[in-house]
């Protein structure tokens, strides 16, 4: 697994402890610190929450001295979205049978907005099999995973189709084409060994430090891996012993890292309204990790 990216790590702090709690804004110290934990160095951290109020995932107020952050609307339906393959019982299963493809159109002079697309697509399992067009195993929630986008989306921007393969028609080459099914396995390998060892809860001080970098560590392999079947995948295929490793680890900090954010919660400065940052409208998506759906 590459190293932790500042986002990575503020998309997994907001989706794990801001994102279904009505917390309020989190001072700008308390971010800093986790992530100095996970050896992100204050300015690193600083100049990504910059970013990611500019792409309307966050919002900026002050209170006195403190700066703080809260979760816009548009950054918490991502993340809410990202959460529900974060928490699923089942994260590296195709959404039911056949195959969902898509085909997009947007101008050249839309860049952000086709990374974007792509991005999303990447989150929800697709990759590009011929120019323009993209492949995923299941069927794909797609309605939802583009809900964050569909307002800047001209109308019938995306066309999608449910599908399954034709006798006669293998469809074997062509994911193994789109996918490097090797490289997915050493990604679930890397994160098993990373963090099957006990040790590796003790690798900070702050178990809410610890905390973030697994789910950080777990929306990246979400991401790399796209829910092949399992006819795919070959034998041993690592998936389940990544569940029960992120599940054994999250549950050994649970504990200890709920209540210190608690207690980092309760000791912020109270923050008026005046103060309180504003949610602005609807703006960019950022990648799905995380959580949000991030690499």
């Amino acid at each position: 697994m590459g190293r932790r990216q500042p986002k990575q790590l503020l998309l997994a702090f907001f989706g794990e402890h801001v994102v279904d709690d009505a917390t309020g804004p989190i001072r700008a110290s308390v971010l800093i610190t986790v992530l100095e934990g996970a050896g992100v160095a204050a300015p690193a951290t600083r100049a990504t929450l910059d970013r990611l109020v500019r792409s309307g995932v966050l919002a900026r107020g002050r209170s006195g001295r403190e700066t703080l952050f809260a979760l816009t609307e548009h950054g918490t339906a991502v993340l809410r979205e990202a959460t529900h393959r974060v928490r699923g019982p089942r994260p590296f299963d195709p959404q039911g049978g056949g195959w969902t493809l898509v085909t997009f159109s947007i101008p050249e002079d839309h860049r952000r907005l086709r990374h974007r697309l792509r991005s999303t697509l990447t989150w929800e399992g697709f990759a590009p099999i011929r120019d323009g067009l993209w492949l995923a195993p299941g069927e794909v929630d797609l309605a939802g995973s583009l809900g964050p986008l569909r307002q800047d989306l001209a109308p019938h921007a995306v066309v999608a189709f449910h599908a399954r393969e034709l006798p006669g028609f293998p469809i074997g080459e062509s994911v193994r084409a789109a996918w490097d099914i090797e490289a997915i396995r050493r990604e679930h390998l890397a994160f098993i060994a990373r963090w099957e060892d006990p040790a590796a809860t003790a690798t900070a001080t702050s178990a809410l430090t610890v905390r973030t970098m697994l789910v950080a560590d777990w929306l990246a392999l979400l991401r790399a891996d796209p829910r092949l079947p399992a006819e795919f995948m070959g034998a041993q295929w690592p998936a389940a012993r990544s569940v029960e490793t992120y599940r054994r680890a999250h549950r050994r900090l649970a504990e200890a890292s709920t209540a210190e954010f608690a207690a980092l919660v309760a000791a912020r400065p109270a923050v008026s309204r005046r103060t309180a940052p504003a949610a602005p409208p609807s703006a960019p998506s950022p990648t799905r990790s995380a959580a949000a759906r991030p690499r």
